[in-house]
């Protein structure tokens, strides 16, 4: 398949994950507390920290060295994902060791205003462990073109598992929230052995151990990358996940505040959609477009990835903020959620910027240039930590939001700068400037519509107008090559024209 095709259907996987999402989060701010919510959220950002420790820089040997192991190797001998799994499930194991070490330093942390967190800390480990095994199975999917499949796994079929649960519990079949989070604790292994069927039923995948002579001539090449792609990436995650921790730990109320803050993030990760259908297509082609030397396939990918999701970043993100306040009054949420519209502006504007420079991690994390990964990731790891306990002190969850976006912003503009000295590379142009044009123009024509309006049926209405003059506009100025054969694409199937 194509990136643009499976860009296209990942997407769709992708938006019906975050339809479900939605749902999710709807019943989560109606029928949970935001001490609750804020739990569940937890969950997320402690497994996601486990991953980054776990993963020891696994995912991207797979994404970098698998065209070599795939050119070399019959399938039966190919040692790469034997390698992959036993090396990230033994440094599960450590993780593990340090979080029974270390569960007293945890407990003075976060025992005054998030006692949920100590209270549930054991079932931390399996929710992390899923992550870890899926995330593993994932980035080879991916390499067999897969992505698809591993998209709507973890999109679809994982926000599913919690649909089922929060109605489960609602019936009674379910009789408490601590039943509830116990079973949530197991989604991301549920959905790990799903893929690992997959693969195996399929014969994608095969466990040898036997070192293979790929594993033999590139060892040393291998350990010195995956180190440094691993610190870089440790600490991208550890950014990531931070804001979430210091709220828990810092902040009186932590689980509320931490509830509240994840509405807004939880709105923001739909400006972020896209990006995942498109990075998860485009890894295998720009690593072999980089062990081939084809720089303008590279360049090629690089701009298109930023213009594309540059509108759709702009488009979702203003068709949030333009309905966040009339949502939650709306849709009857618990007023506190009110907060999160602020959060959201901060949040979103970050998620507008990091999409609108494209493909640029995934361009370095499979060139052999992983030192530019290790010291971007430590500018950001020294700017995130600072910047969100001292943000989060003064100015509470807005301050987290603020510094999340001057440390996204700046890590982003060394890895801008980098491949454009290295390579004369950029992923603007004209039609970059074009998109944030139609997309200002368009809000302020629904803002003079339907300010004084609120309600359901407006919500939809003022929507409608926005994406209609949007989409309309992305069309006229031709601003993504993509847009347009599926356009053509769609006409012809509706038999639009001749």
């Amino acid at each position: 398949m194509s990136i643009r095709r499976q860009s296209i259907i990942s997407s769709i996987f992708v938006y019906i994950g975050f339809a479900l999402g939605l749902l999710n989060t709807y019943l989560y701010t109606r029928g949970f507390s935001t001490e609750q919510y804020g739990l569940i959220q937890a969950f997320q950002a402690f497994a996601t920290l486990m991953f980054s420790f776990s993963n020891v820089g696994i995912t991207y040997y797979i994404y970098k060295f698998y065209p070599y192991y795939n050119d070399n190797l019959p399938p039966n001998k190919n040692d790469m994902i034997t390698l992959a799994l036993v090396t990230s499930m033994t440094a599960f194991m450590f993780v593990v060791i340090s979080g029974i070490v270390f569960k007293d330093f945890v407990i003075l942390k976060y025992s005054a205003n998030s006692p949920e967190v100590i209270y549930y800390y054991n079932w931390l480990f399996p929710f992390g462990f899923g992550l870890s095994v899926f995330s593993i199975l994932e980035a080879f999917a991916w390499q067999l073109r897969k992505s698809v499949l591993t998209n709507f796994l973890k999109e679809v079929l994982l926000r599913l598992f919690a649909t089922i649960l929060i109605v489960l519990l609602f019936l009674k079949v379910i009789k408490d929230f601590d039943l509830f989070i116990k079973i949530y604790a197991f989604t991301y292994i549920a959905i790990a052995l799903s893929l690992l069927g997959y693969l195996i039923a399929t014969k994608k995948i095969h466990l040898t151990f036997t070192r293979s002579r790929v594993t033999k001539k590139f060892f040393k090449k291998i350990v010195g990358a995956v180190f440094f792609i691993w610190f870089g990436t440790l600490v991208f995650n550890i950014a990531g996940v931070f804001d979430t921790l210091v709220i828990a730990a810092v902040l009186k109320n932590g689980m509320a505040n931490a509830g509240v803050y994840s509405l807004a993030q939880n709105m923001s990760s739909l400006v972020f959609a896209p990006q995942r259908a498109i990075v998860s297509a485009a890894i295998p082609i720009l690593a072999q477009g980089w062990k081939d030397k084809d720089y303008d396939k590279i360049n090629r990918i690089y701009q298109r990835s930023s213009i594309n999701q540059l509108i759709f970043a702009t488009a979702i993100f203003l068709l949030i903020w333009m309905n966040f306040t009339d949502g939650v009054i709306t849709f009857h949420l618990k007023p506190d959620y009110l907060d999160a519209r602020i959060i959201f502006l901060f949040i979103g504007i970050t998620k507008v910027i990091d999409m609108g420079t494209g493909v640029n991690a995934q361009i370095i994390g499979t060139s052999t240039f992983w030192k530019v990964e290790f010291i971007s990731g430590i500018v950001l790891l020294l700017l995130t930590i600072p910047l969100n306990y001292i943000l989060t002190k003064n100015f509470q969850t807005t301050g987290t939001a603020v510094a999340g976006l001057i440390s996204i912003t700046i890590y982003n503009c060394i890895r801008y700068f980098f491949l454009w000295k290295k390579f004369n590379m950029q992923p603007f142009t004209i039609k970059s400037l074009y998109t944030l044009l139609l997309g200002a123009g368009c809000y302020f024509i629904c803002y003079l519509l339907f300010r004084n309006f609120q309600g359901l049926g407006y919500i939809f209405l003022r929507s409608i107008v926005f994406i209609t003059l949007f989409a309309t506009g992305v069309l006229y100025l031709k601003l993504s090559p993509d847009v347009l054969p599926v356009w053509d694409t769609i006409k012809k199937r509706l038999r639009i024209e001749k």
